[in-house]
């Protein structure tokens, strides 16, 4: 898709910007924050990315649902490799990559695939959890209603 714009600056020697009326404008939608070198290695950051965009259209009913901030600690060899924030406490609800702004009522550590296989509804999150594949601090039934936000995002 191409857009016009007439307010184009002097361009100098040298300055290899585009000469012509017309820009070139990206896809209808793309991440708001590019993903940074180390997430591009984990099969979960589509996931991520696409739960995020999820809540940020259904945020808002989901905060009066919820009201709970979540923290995902993804691991990778027993280390915390990628950490990831749903707050669905405050505001119409956000998203986002890094550990919790304000305290999080449950935390989760979860090995990578352990994480994708719940995503994704192959495995059962209650039989997961009696087995040890993940860990929970905090708030621990409230894990419930992740699940749910989770189930959402699936029909989605």
């Amino acid at each position: 898709m191409w857009r016009r714009f007439d307010h184009q600056p002097k361009i100098k020697t040298g300055d290899r910007r585009q000469a012509g009326p017309f820009k070139a404008l990206g896809s209808a939608w793309e991440p708001a924050m590019p993903h940074p070198p180390e997430l591009s290695g984990f099969q979960s950051s589509p996931v991520f990315e696409d739960i995020r965009h999820h809540i940020r259209e259904v945020g808002a009913q989901l905060v009066k649902k919820v009201n709970a901030i979540f923290q995902l600690d993804i691991t990778q060899d027993g280390k915390t490799a990628l950490q990831w924030t749903i707050d669905l406490k405050n505001g119409s609800g956000d998203m986002y990559p890094g550990s919790a702004r304000l305290p999080a009522d449950t935390v989760f550590t979860i090995p990578e695939p352990v994480f994708m296989e719940l995503v994704l509804g192959k495995m059962n999150p209650q039989k997961a959890f009696l087995a040890g594949k993940f860990k929970v601090s905090g708030k621990v039934l409230l894990g419930q209603k992740l699940e749910k936000v989770f189930k959402d995002w699936a029909k989605f």
